[in-house]
């Protein structure tokens, strides 16, 4: 991934250093269990433990020969170990130290993505108490629908982050595995207990069962949950840009006093964080797209789906990371605009309590079709000679005949959008 859309601790994870870090530990565990078993020399195990290092750019320089990165790395170590290094990878396939690594490095990055995630889950719940009893409109195919609140809106995209949440956790359940079992599962080069013993001690667990490679239906899973999150992430910055139009003005991105929106229009503000997030979260959607592709290899293995994840994953997790910590900020200094809201709310000119007015004349007795007639009847009225609902009520002889001047009045109390928030809040868990 480009630095532009790259963050140090994420980055990390991915780099070349790391990688080997992780196969160097794979290889070293499985010596270890090796020497439990008698198959290595207690003496050559501690040379192997000291001398055992490598050198990213003197593997590329093997790779350029071998044109293998396993066989490259090993001849490192081994020009390192010296005589022991016999030991190293003794029954062992590559995929055994490939996959379990790179297990190891998902569940790194995964464990980056929680946090982040966490984070802006507080800051969402946050937002939300804040504005928990902020009357805004809420809109249906983008038309004034009835009055809710803005704290309502920033709960609901909490309680999606927490569905988020768990995706990841599970996803890094699905990730946490690796396999040391030979080149087609048998087991037949290598004795189980090694498989044991170097998983735990790399914080994973033994597959039930695999073939030279872990399954990729766990990464499908991985990058799944990946995009499914930077979708969500996209789905709330859309909203944000809606309300940015300048005909709604409700909300907006934080504007700092060096910014610049345009290079044309000094007059700009852009929700420019907003629109990279859904840039962004089409690359997650297209990366997932891919690693469904790789779960079908032929037969026991091919090597088509590594040159995809030496892509997809680095990019996918690095995007992530990136998206969650910038929405965090636009999240928290968002500029909410309490009076615009009110008054974008009041030119529908009452008509968006139409829904309670209906209830009420059906429990005055009206059936259901009668009521909607009538109500419509006064709201398209209402529109047409630019009168607010209320007034246009008031001077409905038929509507003034059902109910009295008071209780038209009372309809228009926004208490009754406002009665079930808290119980709402505490079903979210704010």
């Amino acid at each position: 991934m480009i630095p532009r859309y790259s963050l140090p601790r994420m980055t990390a994870i991915w780099s070349e250093e790391n990688r080997f870090k992780k196969m160097l530990d794979v290889e070293l565990f499985a010596c270890e269990a090796l020497a439990r078993l008698g198959r290595i020399p207690k003496s050559s195990l501690l040379q192997i433990q000291k001398r055992a290092k490598f050198d990213v750019e003197r593997i590329k320089e093997i790779e350029a020969e071998t044109n293998h990165d396993v066989i490259a790395f090993i001849k490192n170590l081994s020009e390192n170990i010296g005589e022991d290094a016999k030991y190293v990878h003794m029954g062992l396939t590559s995929s055994d130290v490939l996959d379990t690594a790179l297990s190891a490095q998902m569940q790194g990055a995964c464990d980056i993505l929680i946090d982040d995630v966490k984070r802006l889950m507080r800051i969402m719940r946050s937002k939300a108490k804040r504005y928990k009893k902020t009357i805004m409109i809420g809109r249906t195919h983008s038309v004034h629908a009835e009055p809710m609140t803005f704290g309502l809106k920033m709960a609901l995209y909490y309680d999606e982050m927490a569905r988020n949440l768990e995706r990841l956790k599970s996803a890094r359940q699905a990730v946490s595995f690796g396999k040391i079992s030979g080149a087609v599962g048998t087991y037949a080069n290598i004795d189980p207990f090694v498989e044991e013993y170097t998983c735990k001690k790399m914080g994973l667990r033994p597959a039930h069962i695999s073939t030279q490679i872990l399954q990729r239906d766990r990464h499908a899973e991985f990058l799944s949950a990946i995009a499914i999150t930077g979708s969500s992430i996209e789905k709330f910055a859309t909203e944000f840009r809606n309300l940015q139009h300048t005909e709604i003005g409700e909300v907006e991105e934080y504007f700092s006093a060096t910014q610049k929106g345009s290079s044309a229009m000094p007059h700009k503000k852009n929700p420019i964080l907003c629109e990279r997030m859904a840039g962004l979260a089409r690359i997650l959607r297209a990366n997932a797209m891919a690693a469904m592709e790789d779960i079908v290899l032929w037969h026991e293995r091919d090597i088509s789906h590594s040159s995809t994840e030496r892509v997809i994953l680095p990019d996918s997790t690095i995007l992530l990371d990136y998206m969650l910590e910038k929405f965090a900020g636009v999240v928290s200094h968002l500029v909410v605009h309490e009076d615009r809201m009110l008054e974008n709310l009041n030119k529908s000119k009452g008509v968006v309590f139409s829904g309670r007015l209906l209830l009420e004349l059906v429990n005055k007795g009206l059936t259901r079709n009668e009521a909607y007639d009538k109500v419509q009847k006064c709201a398209f009225t209402a529109k047409k000679e630019g009168l607010e609902f209320k007034e246009a009520l008031l001077r409905d002889d038929g509507m003034r005949s059902i109910l009295s001047a008071k209780e038209i009045e009372e309809i228009f109390n926004f208490r009754y959008h406002l009665k079930h928030v808290d119980r709402i809040f505490r079903k979210v868990g704010i």
